[in-house]
């Protein structure tokens, strides 16, 4: 049976699931980030905030928990990724896939829950850090697993059906600018206020729980889900079927002989990680240097950029939302999206990887821009309207040259190894987050 004999996906509602699932990806911790302000004026050190009502001084130096807050965040935000990535890459195999998806978006959920209750209690600043930071490292480390296991489901798909997670994890970072920029404009300094992002993270959560739940109920997604299994099945009542026939017209000898075109995959066969690494190696190390570049730079550098034509005005208020964080989710969303339109080059392309190789320009690119303050470089690219254009260009190769990449890792394999091979490829997305990560602080020195 071929994939065109094959149930549609009609209405796109597999799609559209797809596109739900990689939402709920990554819109929690956005909103997670994008509450910033809140988490930090929970930490301010009491004795200073005395001092402040007493004085009345506006500018004093911040506490010590509240000038490490970014430091640990990012910290505690990577290595879990990171860890339970590669561990996904091993348990996918032990752990089934529901109790892996469902598990994870639950345990995410009630994080969220706990955290928009605690806006409500008051704490002292240090064990409110060590919370903030213990959520951090389970939403992160739950947030891999779920990653990993919804790109090896994708990967049992045809090629196009990875697209719309990337998309939808694309959406989510527009969605937390939008929330940053409203919070901005309506002057939120509240906390109660931002009781509203970790209860749409949790609204969020609850959609993609009951979109995972239906996925099963598809006919085109049992299709493909089971078709490997199928295939065995079927295969081997044919070859039984042509044994027995053989049996009874030819000597024993000819059953040997014919017995050696089996060509079928064994369901209980463990797919060997080395082996499957092997075959997309290219588009692993691939996505991976597409988001080292991505978070060597952003938004370590970009959020530095100081405007030239919004001193004293409103533009200065917004620019770094508006310019960094809004245009470059938007565009990088265009880019994700772009590839359920065209995959251009193919998966066998020596094109793709020279693309993801040049991307490398941008680094010094951003760095001769108005980043604010700087030591040894000079300023070459003093006008906002050269960020800007290099901020388009910058997100929109970042969203489809990493998802095409993460389309074609799981296409390099058999079958049956589509779901090992999709972990893999998450597994390097999270190391290039890492190693951007680890690298900014390099680029941001050499400024």
């Amino acid at each position: 049976m071929t994939a065109r004999d094959g149930p549609q996906d009609r209405y796109k509602a597999v799609w559209l699931i797809f596109f739900i699932l990689g939402l709920g990806t990554l819109l929690p911790w956005n909103f997670f980030m994008t509450a910033r302000e809140y988490f930090i004026g929970r930490l301010a050190d009491p004795e200073m905030s005395r001092f402040l009502n007493q004085t009345g001084e506006a500018a004093l130096s911040p506490s010590y928990l509240q000038s490490m807050f970014d430091n640990f965040m990012t910290l505690c935000a990577m290595v879990p990724l990171l860890i339970f990535t590669c561990l996904n890459s091993f348990i996918h195999q032990r752990i089934p896939q529901q109790i892996r998806i469902l598990g994870s978006l639950v345990a995410i959920g009630l994080v969220f829950l706990v955290t928009a209750i605690m806006v409500k209690v008051t704490m002292e600043p240090l064990p409110f850090f060590v919370f903030t930071m213990i959520s951090i490292v389970f939403i992160n480390s739950f947030g891999a697993i779920l990653q990993s296991s919804l790109f090896g489901l994708a990967g049992l798909l045809p090629a196009s059906y990875t697209a719309p997670i990337m998309s939808g994890q694309g959406l989510a970072g527009t969605f937390a600018a939008l929330a940053m920029i409203f919070s901005i404009a309506i002057g939120a300094q509240q906390p109660e206020s931002f009781i509203g992002y970790f209860t749409t993270a949790c609204v969020a959560i609850v959609l993609a729980i009951f979109s995972y739940i239906l996925l099963p109920r598809m006919d085109f997604f049992r299709y493909y889900s089971m078709k490997d299994k199928t295939e065995y099945r079927v295969y081997n009542a044919e070859l039984e079927t042509k044994r027995d026939l053989i049996k009874k017209d030819e000597p024993n000898g000819m059953e040997q002989n014919n017995s050696k075109i089996i060509p079928i995959h064994n369901p209980d066969e463990k797919p060997s990680v080395v082996a499957i690494f092997k075959k997309l190696w290219v588009m692993a190390v691939s996505v991976c240097f597409v988001f080292t570049v991505t978070i060597g730079v952003f938004p370590s550098i970009t959020a530095k950029v100081s405007t030239v034509l919004g001193e004293g005005n409103r533009w200065g208020l917004y620019f770094i939302s508006v310019s960094c964080f809004l245009l470059f989710n938007v565009f990088d969303w265009m880019g994700r999206s772009l590839t359920a339109l065209f995959t251009w080059p193919g998966k066998d392309s020596c094109l793709l990887p020279v693309m993801v190789a040049l991307r490398v320009i941008f680094i010094p690119l951003f760095m001769l821009c108005n980043v604010q303050p700087r030591k040894y470089l000079p300023v070459v690219f003093l006008h906002d309207a050269w960020y800007i254009v290099f901020m388009i260009f910058f997100s929109i190769s970042n969203g489809y040259l990493a998802s095409l990449c993460m389309c074609f890792g799981p296409k390099k394999v058999l079958a049956h190894e589509a779901e090992t091979a999709g972990a893999v490829m998450a597994f390097f997305l999270s190391l290039g987050l890492a190693l951007g990560a680890a690298i900014s602080f390099l680029f941001r020195i050499l400024i």
